[in-house]
């Protein structure tokens, strides 16, 4: 199984704007985010994903397509699939930068799930039942 990355979504209140930034990014199906520093293990994260924190939650997950180096080494690009997928909220403190995350830790995704259109709700509807615990 692939290693998995969380982020802060700096700047995003919700998932909702989090997916408009990553649709303005999209580009052949892929999103670009930049870092200063390559991951160590950057080869074990191609074909997990990079889930994105908000408001101390992690609410949402794209897959790592991969890493190139641009600037002369200064920085790299990660490469996301475009698709901002919903998972179930999980508390997680914030943090700078990227931190690894185990597989057997991340949050199930939304979609495909038997609580119907869940990954379809609006973002606040969906968080103040995740707040409830009642998804």
């Amino acid at each position: 199984m692939a290693l998995h990355l969380t982020k802060v979504a700096v700047g995003c209140g919700d998932v909702d704007i989090l997916r408009d930034r990553m649709a303005g990014r999209a580009e052949n199906g892929t999103a670009p985010i930049w870092t200063r520093y390559r991951p160590t293990r950057h080869a074990e994260l191609i074909g997990g994903s990079l889930f994105w924190i908000i408001k101390h939650r992690i609410v949402a997950r794209q897959t790592i397509v991969g890493f190139e180096e641009v600037d002369d080494g200064q920085r790299w690009m990660v490469r996301l699939d475009a698709t901002v997928v919903p998972v179930r909220a999980r508390h997680k403190r914030a943090h700078q930068g990227w931190r690894y995350l185990n597989p057997g830790d991340a949050p199930g995704d939304f979609d495909g799930m038997d609580e119907g259109d869940v990954a379809e709700m609006p973002s606040a509807l969906r968080e103040e039942l995740s707040a409830l615990a009642l998804i």
